[in-house]
């Protein structure tokens, strides 16, 4: 179990060098530099631009300089409610080959286009994350345990992620992560990605009716049939892991802090 809670840390630890540079068409006059920062896999990026949009303030027109900024990557408009780690390897992940690092993004002032969803505020983020992490715990556990924490719990898991504090998060995030019996939980929470997709979500069991553990493998063969061993590429949280691996350790320990697995395939 040591061994596990090595991973769990390892994985929350995971960190992307990321540079913002301003979008050419919002200078107000010269191009602004760059700024750099190193950004938690397991955050959602409203919750670490404030920096940045403070460092580019003075050089946007002065109507649009306190408007909430969004991000594009080679013209791909970045969802703010996936988490960072997702996005990095959805569009610039490519596994063993040389990858993308630091990981360069235009940052716009001007309105939110319409395929990203209306931003507010930090509550808008913590509304969103809290509402999948129920929707993770109905698969898991028709959402008894979700349901019996308390507000002061909901907003410690809250917290844990805001502030990047490992124990925090997971002293709560283990009751999550428990089951009642062998079989594991009633279903895996999961969602697959591809580029230019909509993201795939079914229900799926760890056991089969036959008492089967079932693998990363089943899980790729019940969704994509015979094309699964078309797969070039499977990433969850960064890493390429073995076929052979249960979808429940995977659950238990490659999860993001919402709760699902968050599966890249190319």
């Amino acid at each position: 179990m040591a061994d596990d809670k090595e991973i769990l840390k390892e994985i929350w630890d995971g960190k992307i060098p990321v540079c913002f540079k301003l979008a050419e068409n919002e200078w107000r006059s010269s191009e602004p530099e760059e700024i750099y920062l190193m950004v938690s896999r397991q955050s959602y990026f409203p919750l670490v631009l404030d920096k940045v949009q403070r460092h580019f303030a003075d050089f946007v027109s002065q109507t649009k300089k306190n408007n909430e900024i969004w991000l594009d990557y080679n013209g791909i408009n970045l969802k703010w409610h996936y988490p960072i780690g997702l996005l990095y390897d959805l569009y610039a992940n490519e596994g063993a080959q040389v990858q993308n690092i630091p990981w360069t993004l235009s940052v716009h002032f001007d309105d939110i286009p319409e395929d990203l969803l209306y931003y507010v505020n930090e509550k808008t983020v913590e509304s969103y994350f809290l509402s999948t992490i129920k929707e993770a715990d109905a698969l898991k556990h028709k959402g008894k345990v979700i349901n019996e924490m308390q507000r002061k719990d909901h907003q410690q898991l809250w917290n844990g992620i805001k502030s990047d504090k490992y124990e925090q998060f997971w002293t709560m995030n283990k009751k999550l992560m428990e089951t009642s019996d062998s079989d594991g939980f009633i279903s895996i929470p999961f969602r697959i990605y591809q580029i230019d997709k909509p993201f795939i979500q079914k229900l799926f069991r760890p056991v089969s009716e036959t008492g089967k553990r079932q693998t990363l493998k089943d899980l790729l063969e019940f969704i994509f049939g015979e094309n699964s061993s078309n797969l070039k590429l499977i990433l969850i949280q960064g890493v390429q892991p073995s076929l052979d691996t249960p979808v429940q350790w995977l659950s238990e320990h490659l999860s993001y802090p919402d709760n699902f697995l968050h599966i890249c395939v190319k």
